[in-house]
């Protein structure tokens, strides 16, 4: 899995807020790739009036919403954001942008996203006969995401995120509508749960989710439940998104990723690196002491997984 990347990324500019572009120069020096500028990419999800409006309002540097800032280059970002999306969806490969995507609704911006790049590509897929399943471990719900696929049986929509946090839903019992039951999985993370809660949740529902079959995986890749990020409480380490990176590289023969959050500058570039080197096969580069958590907070995720695990028998074998 290589990287896919374009200094445009980081002409964003959303000044001192938290998702700003010191998270792409913390990377390092990333060769830049050769990703094609198609205006028409974000129709695929998105309305043309909504489009317009963020072409518009990039223009004069206006915020989308309370959290969601614009700059003169943020529309040209953002489209290349999507292209270079749905070109990692079709070679495999890690699509490290900016703006992130996976909170932007059809008609709507929403917690720092515009155009919600996983599911634009992931629709192509679908437009194309695929069925993709959609793994999200960044530490908030991608509910954007989830609503645009949340009455779709072509999508299976799983999230690993803390709960409660922003945008405060992604509950066990949200697991689909009409053909769409049972296709959304919401694993829920108490606050102050650790490496060993998450790999649970993990661990217990990917089979889950293989039943599915899925043609291509899709990743919402997002730190920001690494144990030192700044706007969550989660307690994840670096070895952790090795971990995953690893157990996935060896069960999806296709699968292609696209940056979400992760905020804490020092740990982005660990926490990625380290979540490639698992997918690459590669020996991880960084470690961190693993992180336990109270007997409390698992007791109450265990409830919620009860609660999903339940929801689920009726769809897939437990």
């Amino acid at each position: 899995m290589e990287l896919i990347y374009d200094d445009i990324f980081k002409e964003h500019d959303t000044g001192m807020h938290p998702e700003n572009k010191k998270r792409l120069e913390s990377l390092g020096s990333i060769r830049s790739s050769e990703i094609t500028y198609d205006e028409s990419a974000p129709k695929i999800i998105h309305g043309e009036s909504y489009i317009d409006r963020v072409k518009e309002y990039s223009s004069h540097s206006r915020h989308m919403d309370a959290d969601t800032i614009t700059s003169p280059k943020t529309y040209e970002a953002a489209v290349y954001a999507v292209n270079a999306t749905i070109q990692a969806s079709e070679t495999n490969d890690f699509a490290v942008v900016r703006p992130p995507g996976h909170h932007a609704y059809p008609h709507h911006s929403s917690g720092f996203c515009l155009f919600n790049n996983v599911a634009i590509a992931s629709q192509k897929l679908v437009d194309e006969g695929k069925r993709v399943l959609i793994i999200d471990f960044d530490g908030h719900l991608g509910d954007g995401t989830s609503e645009i696929f949340y009455n779709s049986d072509k999508v299976l929509y799983w999230s690993l995120h803390q709960f409660p946090a922003f945008p405060g839903h992604g509950r066990a019992d949200e697991i689909g509508k009409d053909r769409g039951s049972g296709f959304t999985f919401n694993v829920m993370l108490p606050p102050q749960s650790g490496d060993d809660i998450f790999m649970d949740g993990f661990n217990t529902i990917l089979p889950v989710a293989e039943q599915f079959n899925p043609d291509v995986v899709a990743l919402s890749a997002g730190f920001d439940a690494h144990q030192y990020d700044l706007l969550l409480e989660l307690r994840l380490t670096v070895d952790t998104y090795y971990e995953i990176g690893k157990i996935l590289s060896n069960k999806f023969s296709r699968m292609f990723a696209t940056l979400e959050g992760g905020y804490n500058v020092e740990e982005l570039p660990k926490c990625l690196y380290n979540f490639r080197d698992g997918i690459n096969g590669q020996k991880k580069k960084y470690t961190e002491k693993h992180t336990d958590t109270d007997i409390k907070i698992w007791d109450e995720y265990e409830i919620n997984m009860n609660n999903l695990l339940t929801r689920l028998k009726d769809y897939w074998k437990i």
